[in-house]
Formats: structure tokens, C-alpha cells, sequence
């Protein structure tokens, strides 16, 4: 599943507020006494919405609660679905490299990401690393999970990461930075015998 761009979530997001803007307002504005006009959906303060004969046209037939239901139950997935994009991180692409030529080049982010986490692993003590970068193309972050050796100090493990991966990415794709969230976990092991 592709998440949603920010435009379209932007433009999405605006489009729904103005309509509850409007129509909240123009409800409130009638409801406190100023006039409406005569195609609008209720005439003056005393006037209600939705009639009773209105909201009970439908409640014998057989097909109105199922349509009902299957309705709430399509707004509700569509909205569980916009807040998951919106809410997921965002991989980042690609990475804007500074060439010096003015120019500029393109990395793509997953190769970068691919590196850096091989580059990880290849530190004393990790048996897996997993990175995800994130930000903006001109200014990456990078989020690093390591999956630590029992023996290993978390301290040691960060230092090394910071001296030589980041660091190694870092200057190859000419980034002037790359902060990174750094997750440490350990792998278990079982209880040493002692004899």
C-alpha cells in the first residue's frame, strides 16, 4: 500500500475542514437568528434538520440498515486507512547529493540505506542492523536498529557506529549531516551452565 501524497492529504484534509467550516458556521449563524436563504436546508432558529417523518422514512425497509452500516463501515475503513498513511514514516526515496558542480546528483535512499545498514553489520559485536532513512532529500536522517551480541557494550556499539558507518555515509554521498536515531537491542541467550 502506497501512501497518500502530501498534496493530495493536504488538499484532502482542507477541502473537508472548509466543508465542515461552512456548514457549521452557516448552522450557528442561522441558529442564533440571521436570515437564510430559501434553498437552504433550514430556515431559522427553530427549525430543525432533519424532521421526525424525515429520519424514520426509511427504518421499515429491509434494505436500509444493511446500506446504513455498509456505508459507516466504508467512512470508517477509508478513514483508518488515511490516518495510517498519515501517520506511517515516510521512507525517503532518494537523497540529493552535492556534487560540487552545481549540478548535483541523486542517490537513491534505499541504496544508500542498504549500505549503511552492511556497514553496520560489519562492526564488532552486531549481528543484524536495519536502517530507514527519513527527512527531507537534501537533509536525510536516518533511523538504525542493531541488534546486539550479549557481550557487547551499548556505548562501545554506539561510538563505533557513529566513527565509522555514519560517518562513512555520511561522507560519501557529501551529506554536511546525517542525524540518526539509534535503537539498541540485544539478542538473548539461554542460562550458562556453572559447574
Amino acid at each position: 500500500m502506497r501512501a497518500v501524497p502530501r498534496t493530495v492529504d493536504r488538499m484532502l484534509l482542507g477541502l473537508v475542514g472548509l466543508v465542515l467550516f461552512v456548514l457549521g458556521g452557516s448552522v450557528l449563524a442561522v441558529g442564533l437568528g440571521a436570515s437564510a436563504p430559501s434553498w437552504w436546508i433550514h430556515d431559522g432558529p427553530h427549525d430543525v434538520l432533519l424532521s421526525a417523518a424525515e429520519r424514520t422514512r426509511w427504518r421499515n425497509a429491509g434494505w436500509w440498515w444493511p446500506v446504513v452500516i455498509a456505508v459507516l463501515a466504508a467512512v470508517l475503513l477509508s478513514a483508518l486507512w488515511w490516518l495510517a498513511t498519515v501517520a506511517r514514516r515516510r521512507r525517503l526515496a532518494e537523497v540529493l547529493v552535492d556534487t560540487g558542480d552545481g549540478d548535483g546528483a541523486v542517490l537513491r535512499g534505499r541504496a544508500l540505506e542498504i549500505a549503511l545498514a552492511q556497514d553496520a553489520e560489519r562492526m564488532d559485536g552486531v549481528e543484524r542492523a536495519g536502517v530507514r532513512l527519513t527527512g527531507r532529500r537534501d537533509a536525510p536522517a536516518a533511523r538504525v536498529r542493531l541488534l546486539l551480541a550479549p557481550h557487547v557494550d551499548p556505548g562501545t556499539a554506539l561510538r563505533d557506529l557513529t566513527a565509522h558507518a555514519l560517518t562513512h555515509a555520511r561522507d560519501s554521498a557529501n551529506l554536511t549531516a546525517l542525524p540518526a536515531e539509534v535503537h539498541l537491542h540485544s539478542v538473548g541467550h539461554g542460562a550458562e551452565r556453572v559447574s
